[in-house]
């Protein structure tokens, strides 16, 4: 049995050559533990293990259509605006402390809602300007101000955020070990053109057939810089990201031709 989460990831389609069953995403999150055991990555798609209420184990493929730019600009907005509610919606202000692309959750049309908030902290409070906590996270999106002091801020879920970003553009994982050295680390083979945007062009989501303006890569290039500043205090604020993105979602709508030949 093959459980195959649409391109929507809302709906769930039980193929038992006999008959066949819808299952809501809340219902693929409870018998997979949240997505919890990777068995692979096939042709459709990564797969992973789950168990049905009757105790049946299965095999969950997570389909992977290609998302064109405006679907990426979208996803990025949404979980831009919930990590705006948690940083400035919320008091005391609430730190993900584990944003990464597998905590983001998707609608059918693409909206986006932050998960898993098992690793939150309250955030500063008064005149703090930190929180200092054991250093948790997930390699590859973990701030290094972070992981060499224990020292949390908001901005060290905008420097994940940034992260994020270069994910959805590029199509490639934070850390990717079965790559080349150079290459494993997605930060660090992307960093040193971040203000190259006609060299960055070729590490852009192959998927995308070179369907995306120049002028919003720029944009989108300059925002994920900002975020991965080495110095937290040069690292833009949530609300700043949101009013940048939110500019990039009105323009990304607009058509565009092969290799971003129109901006």
């Amino acid at each position: 049995m093959i459980l195959v989460i649409e391109g929507e990831r809302k709906k769930l389609i039980c193929d038992r050559s006999t008959s066949t069953t819808s299952f809501s995403f809340d219902e693929l999150v409870i018998a997979t533990g949240n997505f919890k055991e990777l068995l692979g990555v096939g042709g459709f798609g990564s797969v992973y293990k789950g168990r049905l209420p009757n105790g049946e184990l299965i095999d969950v493929t997570q389909d992977k259509a290609p998302l064109s730019w405006s679907s990426r600009i979208k996803i990025s907005l949404g979980a831009a605006q919930g990590l705006e509610y948690l940083h400035c919606q919320v008091d005391p202000p609430v730190i993900h402390r584990d944003l990464k692309s597998s905590n983001i959750l998707l609608e059918h049309d693409f909206s986006a809602k932050l998960s898993d908030f098992g690793l939150a902290k309250l955030g500063p409070v008064g005149d703090d300007t930190h929180v200092s906590t054991r250093v948790m996270g997930t390699e590859g999106y973990c701030a290094l101000e972070y992981a060499m002091t224990g020292k949390l801020t908001k901005q060290s879920d905008i420097y994940s955020f940034g992260v994020v970003l270069l994910e959805l553009i590029t199509g490639r994982r934070a850390l990717d070990t079965s790559r080349e050295a150079g290459e494993q680390y997605l930060v660090a083979w992307c960093l040193p053109y971040l203000n190259e945007p006609r060299e960055f062009m070729h590490k852009v989501d192959p998927l995308l057939q070179g369907h995306f303006p120049n002028r919003g890569l720029r944009r989108l290039l300059l925002i994920i810089d900002m975020c991965l500043r080495e110095n937290p205090r040069e690292r833009p604020t949530i609300g700043e990201i949101v009013d940048a993105l939110k500019y990039l979602s009105s323009k990304s709508t607009s058509k565009v031709y092969k290799h971003g030949l129109r901006s």
